[in-house]
């Protein structure tokens, strides 16, 4: 199946998605195209929401010889630290903002297979691993924005969109 990316707008992403049941062949079929679409889009991960989907499931791949990772049902378990990083979304191509993370996190989840994960990441993985899981519960990159920000790139993706914009 052919999942093609969501954007600003589209009421998907900002909906907070349902808990996966079955670990069946519709979400390892589904995972499979997803990874397909991030791989077009060039990133680095994406959420099912991202493809119209309201499944708490995500794919990532830090680089281009790393492991692809399916995570379903991700929680965070434990947060430490600060790091600020520029960080974009395939929802909002071409707005990068410097965003303020916990610099490691402890996530839990599933694999398509159904066995537990249990990860430690830092860094550039742990930011991946957060946005993909903000996507999840309903969040976007715009909500963790100061005000002057938020305007700026809501006047963008207006602009994009075709909404009239004010001065």
């Amino acid at each position: 199946m052919d999942y093609r990316l969501r954007y600003w707008g589209d009421p998907v992403l900002t909906e907070p998605a349902s808990e996966v049941g079955d670990l069946d062949g519709t979400i390892a079929s589904l995972a499979e195209g997803m990874v397909a679409t991030m791989h077009e889009a060039g990133g680095l991960g994406l959420a099912a929401p991202q493809v119209g989907v309201g499944k708490r499931l995500f794919v990532y791949q830090l680089d281009e010889d790393g492991e692809i990772r399916t995570i379903v049902n991700p929680t965070v378990a434990e947060t430490d630290g600060e790091w600020e990083f520029e960080e974009g979304c395939l929802s909002m191509p071409g707005l990068y903002f410097p965003i303020v993370r916990p610099r490691r996190i402890h996530l839990t989840g599933w694999d398509l297979d159904g066995r537990e994960v249990s990860l430690e990441a830092d860094e550039l993985e742990a930011r991946c691993l957060q946005h993909e899981l903000d996507h999840l519960d309903g969040v976007l990159l715009l909500s963790l924005l100061d005000d002057r920000q938020r305007r700026k790139a809501l006047k963008v993706l207006r602009r994009r969109a075709g909404v009239a914009v004010g001065g």
